[in-house]
């Protein structure tokens, strides 16, 4: 366990207080990549004396990670887990009682609703649905893809008030009132877990999942970790800026990162509550903050928003942001140009 590695080099630096110094050892780089988390690409990246330590410290990074994407998957059930496909499937019929995990996001995304009014909510998983499968079903048949019926759009969108979510934190229950309402958590659920993992892990360790970058402290010699932001246009090593962080979080939502096409205009998976539709004043925004969950919430948030109301609500948040928009140009929050390594 990562706790009981500083425990032991602690005991060890103890007994060997009155030996010679040693030379210390130069600590190695390592990475360490799973494909099986939140459906998409997770890399640990950290310093380590051996490959060993560094290991042993990706692997816990990877379980706990596991388990908040088995709570948080509303699509697979898994073995003795009560995850939130159960709670939509008791929609209207009966409180689940769920790990403390679940209802902790869910509080948290109580906020996230209110604090971008509306713009990020995790009960709009109606809605959600008939584009996620519309999308699925047009990138398998291409030549039959289509947008999900208007009408049934704007059925959906009757059954996603917050309102009717019902946290109950002394029982750990939730309960959607609403038997056609459902959770989808996907705008925040990898960013608030990575940012959970990363308040446990060593300093100096950098976790990505899906591009969700959180960073626990610099390198060794206090030298900070350089982050790629992708270019919206560009092939998936091509940047528009790398920029400089220690103990922060980069996260970025883009038009080009899931999405399909119909009649040859592209479709994405960022829907804007308002409109129903994918949101269409930006190609991507990039947020850094300390908080990994809040810059995932943000990055949504911004994305439908103006730049100046996006500006009001990073200030809000000691957060920076940068924007590109529909032909390619880019601005910035205030902040965020201190950061930009190239």
């Amino acid at each position: 366990m990562i706790r009981r590695i500083f425990s032991l080099i602690l005991v060890m630096s103890l007994m060997t207080g009155c030996a010679a110094p040693e030379q210390p050892v130069k600590k190695k780089q390592y990475k360490e990549t799973f494909l099986e988390l939140f459906d998409t690409v997770t890399v640990i990246m950290g310093y380590a004396e051996t490959e060993e330590e560094f290991r042993e410290t990706a692997e816990q990074i990877r379980e706990e990670l596991q388990i908040y994407h088995q709570l948080f998957d509303i699509y697979d059930s898994y073995d003795g887990i009560t995850n939130l496909k159960t709670v939509n499937e008791q929609a209207g019929i009966a409180p689940v009682k769920v790990d403390r995990k679940v209802i902790e996001l869910l509080l948290d995304c109580r906020e996230y609703y209110e604090l971008t009014s509306g713009k990020v909510n995790v009960a709009m998983g109606s809605v959600l649905r008939l584009w996620h499968e519309a999308r699925e079903d047009g990138i398998l048949n291409p030549e039959q893809a289509k947008l999900p019926d208007a009408l049934e759009l704007k059925e959906a969108a009757k059954h996603c008030s917050f309102d009717t979510v019902v946290i109950d934190e002394k029982n750990s229950t939730v309960y959607l009132e609403d038997p056609m309402q459902s959770l989808d958590v996907g705008a925040v659920a990898k960013g608030w877990a990575v940012q959970q993992v990363c308040q446990n892990a060593p300093e100096g360790i950098a976790v990505s999942v899906g591009g969700n970058v959180c960073t626990t402290g610099p390198k060794p010699e206090n030298i900070p970790w350089v982050i790629g932001i992708q270019s919206p246009d560009g092939k998936a090593d091509e940047y528009v800026h790398t920029i400089y962080v220690n103990q922060e979080s980069v996260v970025t939502s883009g038009d080009y990162q899931r999405y399909y096409q119909v009649d040859g205009k592209i479709y994405h998976h960022l829907i804007d509550p308002e409109t129903l539709y994918p949101a269409v004043k930006w190609k991507a925004v990039s947020v850094v903050c300390e908080d990994s969950g809040l810059a995932d919430v943000l990055s949504t948030a911004l994305f439908m928003l103006s730049q100046e109301e996006g500006q009001d609500l990073l200030d809000q948040q000691e957060a920076f942001a940068m924007w590109v928009d529909l032909d390619g140009e880019i601005c910035y929050s205030t902040g965020f140009e201190e950061l930009i390594r190239t």
